[in-house]
């Protein structure tokens, strides 16, 4: 039995048509949704008699658009590169997390690697073959994150899409939900987010049907969470909540005899994007790289890479290639190694 849908009143009293549109199917205790599309039916006198309506089944759909989306994990164990003691211990927490479905709190800078970690555990967990959707909590404005995290039904405010629109909870059904920057969400939803991730269900804004969800999650933080719920900032049953298995990922200034392995990894990688060949690197300018502080980290060191390679002189790469930022002395905790090399570029 199709739950009352005004669309379908209104093809069939009005005879109007209505495309892609969500309905619920009740059978039993057995509730589906489907995304349906309805025709009227008239006869020789342009009378209603009826209507035909097709249904196709919405995780379907969902397969489809997460597959067209980029809604997938790409990065694997195997792609995180490092053997420093710090790395290893990252990798080697986050393995076993991978065989549970408990929720993981992926804590470090910026620029560490939290999202890639995130697909790696999706990958070897036992939800691989689902859907790997992300959403940067920070990047979404205050009044809009409920209607991304849990959808809206059509009318629910001034603005929503016809046919209302389906959130990240219910895309990720079946496999993994990143929530990163979970520090920055507002306190508001905090309790909303713990709601759901108790009942495992979500009711979209502006309607009264219960969804069930089967997510696991995964969040990532660049702020310590505990200090932020001794200030107030983050609710303290929900930080209980999220950190059942808790992975640091290490700065890059913690782990410098890493940067070698990733600067040649970087050095490959983005020489072939760009189509530009790089014969030789200065010795000198890994010295450098591994002397500086990584403020940006990972991220940091892969647009240095690139940006050297683009001003790389007849396929090599030295000193002059350097940024000034990682060249000039105060920029180092250790310039007394850097003040010679300086005296010569000067």
């Amino acid at each position: 039995m199709i739950d009352k849908a005004p669309v379908i009143d209104q093809m069939l009293h009005q005879g109007e048509s209505y495309f892609d549109t969500e309905v619920t199917v009740t059978a039993g205790a057995r509730t589906e949704r489907f995304l349906s599309t309805g025709k009227p039916i008239k006869d020789e006198l342009g009378e209603i008699t009826g209507g035909v309506i097709f249904l196709k089944p919405i995780n379907r759909i969902k397969k489809l658009v997460n597959r067209f989306s980029g809604a997938h994990a790409t990065f694997h164990f195997e792609d995180i590169l490092g053997n420093s003691p710090h790395i290893r211990e990252a990798v080697r927490i986050a393995s076993r997390a991978a065989e549970s479905d408990s929720s993981v709190l992926l804590s470090g800078e910026s620029g560490t690697g939290k999202e890639v970690f995130a697909q790696a555990i999706h990958n070897k967990s036992p939800r691989y073959e689902g859907p790997f959707v992300a959403v940067n909590c920070g990047a979404i404005p205050r009044d809009l994150i409920a209607s991304e995290l849990f959808g809206y039904e059509e009318g629910a405010f001034t603005g929503a899409q016809r046919g209302g629109r389906t959130g990240k909870f219910e895309l990720a059904s079946g496999g993994t939900l990143f929530l990163d920057e979970i520090g920055d969400m507002p306190l508001e939803q905090q309790v909303a987010l713990l709601r759901v991730l108790q009942n495992k269900q979500i009711t979209r804004i502006g309607g009264s049907k219960v969804i069930v969800v089967d997510v696991r999650i995964i969040c990532a933080s660049n702020h310590n969470l505990q200090s932020e719920v001794a200030r107030g900032n983050f609710r303290q049953d929900l930080y209980y909540r999220l950190n059942v298995i808790s992975v640091k990922l290490p700065p890059l200034r913690e782990r410098q005899e890493d940067i070698p392995l990733i600067f040649d990894h970087f050095l490959r990688e983005t020489s072939h994007k760009l189509g530009i060949k790089v014969n030789f690197v200065d010795p000198a300018v890994i010295t450098y790289l591994q002397q500086y502080h990584w403020p940006g980290n990972i991220r940091e060191l892969q647009n240095v890479v690139e940006r050297m390679i683009n001003l790389a002189t007849e396929g090599v790469i030295g000193l002059e290639q350097i940024p000034k930022e990682i060249f000039l002395p105060s920029a180092s905790p250790y310039p007394e190694k850097k003040t010679a090399a300086y005296i010569r570029q000067r």
